[in-house]
């Protein structure tokens, strides 16, 4: 399967395990992140494999570029040196260490206990932690989180989510304010809140935000967590799409310091000006490969909410900006493709 091809594979399979006619409780949060990562990592693939033969095109004098990259279908493209099944192994290995860590403790299946020995296996053992650089793109795909420990607020709780549905140990989450809080359901919420070493075990899972006057999460408590809607498995995959598209778009406007998707085409003093469609001055210049990684964020987004409307204009939006990257994108595809045959 070429990449061009796998690009294509690796959407089919994002949008089957989504899809509307499975059950909300049955689609993989981790299947379908590794799927959206396998996505990007084939986009920017093809755009290495193009640099590298139009380099080699505009210098003879260098090696020809090797054949380029195939796999036989999704499930085997690697992504950080493992593939698809191996990722998932790689959760059900953090299960199985938490469950050694309770049999050392002699411990049966008290939900605090358990839950603490999550803890120690995740955050201690095993090291993660939350990034603390918003803009890092890394930190949104799954398999470099499993592989760097450094994750996104909403990859830590998914990860936390999927190990702990190994363990048989129900975990539901809920958007507060910029924050996605994970708890067990549990007819005595207090327990979650009940401090012992200086930490509640509501605040080790959910981390420091629960502390931060700032944060609407510092507000919740064991009255007010039992108001929250719950997520299901399709908005918290929504969460981390709108998350990844809003890193890419902060990216690819870097130049042009806050432009955001609703600022106006052009300026409100120029509003007589007849607007010129074909007059691209005033476009502002963005970088095409993020803007483009943007765009993929938004179509995933889009099969999960397709009557989004703030979104499908957040889409169009990104589509305006990349009709002159997309040309450019597109000569180079069919350039590419010239040079291999």
């Amino acid at each position: 399967m070429m990449i061009y091809q796998f690009l294509e594979a690796a959407r089919e399979r994002f949008t089957q395990e989504i899809s509307f006619q499975s059950k909300d409780k049955d689609i993989s949060l981790a299947k379908a992140l590794l799927y959206i990562a396998a996505e990007d990592e084939a986009f920017l693939a093809l755009n290495r494999e193009i640099d590298s033969h139009m380099l080699h095109n505009e210098r003879r004098d260098l090696s020809s570029p090797s054949d380029a990259e195939e796999w036989d279908y999704v499930e085997a493209m690697p992504l950080a040196g493992k593939n698809i099944s191996e990722w998932l192994s790689e959760l059900d290995a953090i299960a199985k260490q938490v469950e050694a860590e309770l049999v050392s403790r002699e411990i049966g299946c008290d939900l605090v206990e358990v839950l603490e020995a999550v803890n120690k296996v995740l955050f201690e053992l095993r090291g993660f932690k939350r990034s603390s650089i918003v803009t890092d793109s890394k930190c949104s795909y799954l398999h470099f989180v499993l592989s760097s420990g450094c994750a996104s607020a909403i990859l830590l709780s998914v990860i936390y989510i999927e190990v702990c549905r190994r363990l048989n140990l129900t975990i539901v989450g809920s958007r507060v304010g910029e924050d996605f809080l994970i708890w067990p359901p549990t007819g005595n919420p207090e327990e979650l809140f009940k401090v012992t070493s200086g930490h509640s075990l509501f605040g080790v899972v959910n981390g420091k935000c629960v502390d931060d006057p700032r944060s609407k999460a510092s507000d919740i408590n064991s009255n007010s967590l039992l108001g929250l809607d719950i997520a299901t498995n399709r908005d918290i995959i929504g969460i981390a799409l709108a998350n990844l598209m809003r890193i890419y778009w902060k990216r690819a406007s870097r130049k042009n310091y806050g432009l955001m998707l609703t600022s106006p085409l052009r300026s409100v003093h120029k509003a007589d000006e007849k607007f010129n469609k074909n007059d691209g001055v005033n476009v502002p210049l963005l970088r095409p490969q993020e803007l483009r990684l943007a765009i993929m964020a938004s179509q995933r987004l889009l099969i999960l909410q397709p009557h989004n409307w703030s979104l499908r204009r957040d889409y169009g939006m990104m589509l305006y900006y990349s009709r002159y990257e997309l040309r450019n994108f597109i000569f180079l595809l069919f350039t590419f493709f010239t040079i291999i045959i």
